[in-house]
């Protein structure tokens, strides 16, 4: 077994981190170190594997870390954005001139990808323009823009028994002479 500098260590921890089989990582590291290490070997730097068990306490929050980000960032993978894999089926249609069949695979694709989209789209408008009305004055409520109708009930929570009992007086906006 090759005895690791710190880079290398880390490369593996991200790798793994990021979801790369073990033997992928063995071949990054040969690739990009030109340090030719065994799957096994990689595999005890997942701490959420049984070979992983005695990794330091630094590359496991190195693995943890990695991971969350790796998860929660989705939109830094291209294929995660709808324009790109349109895009990508566009040169593959493209790519594949007379065979009939291919293109066709590809068109159901592309009409699977833009299922709904419209609908997103338009719903995105209207939210815009209803957002574009407040703020100009033109929206429902906008010429007054304050409250139609407060309610505020008061409950006397130092009473075991208590609950809330409605009053019409109050609900309706009018006070008694008593509570004035």
């Amino acid at each position: 077994m090759a005895t690791l500098r710190e880079p290398v260590k880390i490369f593996i921890v991200q790798s793994l981190a990021c979801f790369d089989t073990p033997q992928q990582v063995a071949d990054a590291v040969k690739q990009e170190y030109g340090i030719e290490i065994d799957r096994r070997q990689c595999a005890a730097y997942d701490p959420t594997k049984p070979a992983g068990k005695n990794l330091s306490k630094k590359l496991r929050d190195l693995f943890t870390r990695t991971r969350k980000d790796f998860k929660s960032n989705i939109y830094d993978i291209p294929l995660a954005n709808k324009a790109v894999r349109l895009n990508e089926l566009q040169k593959m249609y493209e790519d594949w001139n007379k065979n009939k069949k291919m293109k066709q695979n590809i068109i159901k694709q592309i009409k699977d990808e833009m299922h709904g989209y419209e609908l997103q789209l338009l719903d995105a408008q209207l939210k815009q323009l209803e957002i574009d009305k407040i703020k100009n004055g033109d929206g429902e409520g906008a010429d007054d823009p304050t409250p139609v109708k407060v309610t505020i009930q008061v409950v006397d929570a130092s009473k075991s028994n208590a609950e809330h009992q409605s009053n019409t007086e109050c609900s309706a906006g009018e006070l008694s002479a008593a509570e004035e």
